[in-house]
């Protein structure tokens, strides 16, 4: 994966600035007399993302992300179209080469999510340049991330099998029948586990891992030193001074309660001045283990419920082209080529940085979302892709074979 969604040291540094202003913590409730309510969402590129109303007015797409205490909008358009009142703007230092960034704070916004949910007067920090791309990167409009405020007061579980979730208000939910119960902490509006996770080289480590909805790895360490044998150069995400670069190997399994999960994809990321983070942890897990569970986050007694669902025995794989890709164009309808790894069978097929792939197997990529694409491209080791290829206002053929790299 090209472009995580990592931003980890902008939500530091605007939970510092908000934290004063605590009379702006806002929760989402139930609209009405009913105890229950089902919404459904769009899992793009490991993303779980939900429609919603700002102001009445949208609907606008938001990335549900446990890893998020303020909400944050990223596009900047919508700080004139929602007439938002008693707005300030604030100046972030960037870091490394970046330079400083703005971001508007607006105290009263009204949510609503499918005329079920409604939160008054929630506090956001509207970005005035939206550095993350997440729209280029989700192939669709994306407008921002919605965490804590969300899962504060109510019940949420999250089904990947049918993309809905479902929210009940304190004591409502059912739990499913021999769902493995995970004691939780919730810091800063986060949800931690401590797990043991096993390297391949045999070593064991009790971990106190962040619970990161928003994040499309399987999990993440930042505090190993020594990498697998076999492992590769990667962009792991994005941060204030730009991509986080690390690298992806595997771990021997991870445990979840009575979970076993084995031959777990892990990212290392290098030491980035973007992983300065107010709560001590040691990594994430992210979508790419969750999605293969049936989940309850229930902050408010501090449990995360699992219970395996169809996906939980699919190997993990990770794209095996040596292509990172983004989506461009007013409607998103061209792929472009943004990097290519070093020694991969992209370079050896002679694929070039801001190459356009037109389609795969004959197939317009107009025709297929990111998440699709993702799957296809990290879909069986020695499988033949026929990509057609914009360059120089020519096209051109390629045929290439997939390699497993981890």
């Amino acid at each position: 994966m090209s472009r995580a969604v990592k931003y980890n040291t902008l939500l530091f540094l605007l939970t510092l600035i908000c934290c004063a202003s605590s009379a702006w913590a806002q929760q989402f409730d139930i609209i009405g007399k009913k105890n229950r309510v089902s919404i459904n969402f769009k899992l793009i590129r490991s993303m779980v993302v939900v429609p919603l109303k700002i102001n009445s007015k949208g609907p606008y797409n938001f990335i549900l992300d446990t890893g998020v205490g303020l909400m944050l909008i990223t596009d900047h358009k919508l700080i004139d179209s929602l007439n938002i009142a008693n707005k300030r703007t604030i100046t972030i230092a960037g870091l490394g080469e970046r330079d400083n960034y703005e971001a508007v704070i607006a105290p009263l916004v009204n949510i609503d999510i499918a005329g079920k949910l409604v939160s008054r007067d929630v506090s956001a920090a509207i970005l005035k340049e939206d550095f993350f791309g997440l729209s280029n990167y989700a192939g669709i409009p994306i407008h921002g991330l919605l965490g804590a405020d969300f899962f504060k007061k109510l019940a949420v579980k999250i089904s990947f099998v049918d993309s809905t979730l479902v929210i009940t208000r304190p004591g409502g939910m059912h739990i499913f029948r021999g769902a493995e119960k995970i004691p939780i902490t919730v810091e800063e509006g986060k949800p931690y586990i401590k797990t043991q996770v096993t390297l391949t080289n045999g070593n064991k480590k009790t971990n106190k891992l962040l619970v990161d909805l928003g994040a499309g790895h399987p999990v993440s360490l930042e505090k190993i030193t020594t990498l697998p044998q076999k492992s590769i150069k990667a962009n792991l995400g994005v941060g204030l001074n730009g991509l986080i670069d690390g690298h992806l190997g595997r771990i021997s399994s991870i445990a979840l309660g009575k979970y076993n999960i084995n031959s777990v994809i892990a990212s290392f990321p290098s030491d980035d001045p973007s992983f300065k983070i107010s709560v001590q942890r040691d990594g994430s897990i992210g979508v790419g283990i969750l999605k293969r569970f049936d989940i309850i986050f229930d902050y408010q007694n501090n449990l995360m419920y699992l219970k395996s669902n169809m996906y939980f025995k699919l190997p993990f794989e990770h794209d095996m082209t040596g292509i990172s890709y983004h989506a461009n164009g007013e409607n998103f309808e061209h792929l472009i080529v943004e990097k290519v790894d070093e020694g991969s069978v992209a370079e050896e097929m002679g694929i070039q940085v801001e190459d356009e792939i037109v389609s795969i197997n004959l197939k317009p990529v107009g025709k297929m979302n990111m998440q699709q694409i993702d799957d296809l491209l990290k879909s069986r080791d020695g499988r033949t892709l026929l990509l057609e290829l914009y360059r120089d206002k020519t096209t051109e053929r390629v045929l290439l074979t997939l390699k497993r790299r981890i």
